[in-house]
């Protein structure tokens, strides 16, 4: 169609988005569907942080507010990363934006001029490449595997490097894989990063709260203080705290590119929800009980679904160090055909003939970059995910 831009031609529509919907739909026809898709906790919201949302609707709180947060938000986010990760930033360093993803978006928009190059590890989260085609800028894909751990080298790093590279989007523990980075793998990238100057890091934080022990959380300009001031250090409270539909993300960032951020916003949604702002004060600042308790009943998920994925014939699936999906492989399967006669050539078939077969909603690699693979979203119950896990070794063996 004519009349539609052309940089909104380069993109696609969001594949993680696309499954859940078709999972609602064939649910609402009547199908048995179990939906691994989501990229949501299952739990709550906890109650003191709906307590202080209601307690901000009562007191009338519900006005515009300042475009990139009020001013107890940020410092709520300044005390955070000082506590947490051992950053210091001031207010005028810190965007509050409507969720993560503006967060990415703005960043990318103030940023990008055709030509500029951004690199992406692959199995990436489906936005990252979009987002930066969006902006004008070219998406330059860092291969994985599986025999890496999902995990780029700091030769891959330095090897795919050019005049051309403005940001490194990092992303730990990773979204689609679960991979985490120990302090010692990051400080050999960010020892490839300190010899080009001209690299930034926009460093994708989400996931920081859902690592499981021995593994501990680090960030770039944590672990390497002198890519400070060209990092952007972004997180947010909807995987944390379970407040996806709060729309609260946030980042710390050298002051140049915080203002040129918030110029972004000003011209395109303006101020995050005011009673969403003050629950997320409430939550970074409030009891963090529920971290513990969540990461707890994430960590049981996670290894109940790595052990029976690996009980199918056909799947290899990796023990993440963090987040709440796992990425099996399916190398062993493609070739084979269903009982139909289909033919497995790729993940994508996969997931088309699981859903179909078994109604077992999960998304296929190609759309995170690396393939064969698929990713289960393991935020869901233990009787559900028991039951999806059983139908997936069914279709599994049902395959010659």
């Amino acid at each position: 169609m004519a009349f539609l831009s052309d940089s909104l031609a380069r993109v696609k529509p969001s594949a993680t988005i696309a499954v859940t919907t078709k999972a609602a739909e064939l649910r609402a026809a009547g199908k048995d569907v179990i939906g691994l898709g989501a990229g949501e906790p299952d739990f709550d919201t906890p109650d003191n942080i709906k307590a202080a949302a209601k307690a901000a609707i009562d007191a009338g709180k519900t006005k515009y507010t300042a475009v990139d947060g009020i001013p107890e938000l940020k410092q709520a986010i300044c005390s955070k990363f000082k506590r947490e990760n051992g950053l210091e930033y001031k207010p005028s360093q810190v965007s509050v934006g409507v969720g993560g993803k503006q967060i990415l978006y703005n960043a990318l928009i103030a940023t990008l001029n055709p030509g500029d190059e951004v690199l992406i590890p692959a199995p990436y989260w489906v936005s990252y490449p979009d987002m930066v085609l969006l902006g004008g800028g070219t998406p330059v894909i860092i291969e994985t595997s599986i025999e890496t751990s999902f995990k780029i080298t700091p030769e891959a790093l330095e090897a795919a490097i050019t005049p051309k590279t403005k940001w490194l989007i990092f992303n730990s523990p990773s979204n689609p894989s679960g991979a985490g980075y120990t302090a010692a793998e990051l400080k050999g990238l960010t020892d490839v990063l300190m010899r080009h100057p001209h690299v930034w890091v926009m460093s994708d934080d989400m996931y920081e709260h859902i690592v499981y022990a021995p593994f501990e959380f680090a960030t770039p300009a944590q672990v390497e203080p002198g890519l400070y001031d060209r990092t952007l250090t972004v997180n947010g409270v909807s995987k944390a705290y379970s407040m996806t539909g709060w729309r609260i993300g946030y980042a710390g960032g050298p002051e140049q590119l915080i203002t040129a951020m918030r110029k972004v916003q000003s011209q395109s949604t303006s101020n995050p929800c005011s009673i969403s702002q003050w629950a997320a004060i409430e939550a970074l600042n409030g009891d963090q009980t529920y971290i513990t308790e969540s990461r707890g009943h994430f960590q049981r998920r996670r290894d109940l679904v790595v052990r029976l994925l690996n009980e199918c014939p056909g799947i290899e699936c990796p023990t993440p160090e963090g987040a709440f999906y796992v990425y099996p492989s399916i190398k062993g399967l493609i070739g084979k055909k269903t009982p139909g006669g289909v033919e497995i050539v790729d993940d994508q078939t996969f997931c088309t003939q699981l859903l179909e077969a078994e109604g077992v909603a999960a998304v296929f690699g190609a759309a995170f970059g690396t393939s064969p693979n698929f990713r289960v979203s393991y935020a869901t119950s233990d009787e559900a995910l028991t039951e999806a896990c059983a139908r997936i070794k069914r279709f599994c063996e049902g395959l010659s």
